[in-house]
């Protein structure tokens, strides 16, 4: 940097940066209730994977169901949907995620951890524990703990961030 040049005060931090990429990519799920995103980035601090909660590719949204309750677990979206760290696994076009960190913006559930650690991802940052209480929660954290792969909660450094998305002329 030449002398008498300054760094903008508000610029976006990395970390701030890949959360808020999970964050919009979240908003691209179909789910009424719960839209999640994840974001995969490599040892280089590139993004080579996102994704967000969704029905397996093929799967119509609109014939699926969506309910998070039904008259048997068939006619909830639990057996169906894809988690969006499950989705962002595999949406890697071939990138190797070994020793990759990955961004989401809901704590992964047991499923998803199986996978986070199969893909030898070694650093979970979540946003949200809001189902921290459920059971499924503690076999993700066991599976994650007994792995070896680190899990945090993320701490913005800016807690809102806005896209203007107006054309200015």
């Amino acid at each position: 940097m030449a002398s008498g040049d300054t760094w903008r005060a508000d610029y976006l931090v990395q970390e701030d940066y890949w959360m808020a990429m999970a964050a919009l990519t979240a908003k691209r799920s179909r789910d009424p209730k719960t839209q999640v995103g994840a974001l995969i980035v490599n040892q280089k601090n590139d993004i080579v994977a996102i994704g967000y909660n969704q029905m397996p590719k093929g799967c119509d949204d609109y014939v699926m169901p969506w309910k998070r309750e039904g008259k048997d677990k068939w006619d909830t979206k639990y057996p169906y949907v894809c988690s969006a760290a499950a989705a962002a696994i595999m949406n890697t076009n071939g990138a190797v995620l070994k020793g990759c960190n990955i961004y989401v913006t809901l704590f992964p559930d047991n499923e998803s951890a199986k996978l986070i650690i199969q893909a030898g991802i070694t650093k979970v940052v979540y946003l949200s524990d809001q189902y921290r209480d459920m059971e499924m929660m503690a076999a993700s954290k066991k599976f994650l703990e007994v792995a070896g792969i680190e899990f945090r909660q993320f701490q913005p450094r800016e807690p809102t961030i806005t896209i203007d998305l107006a054309v200015n002329n």
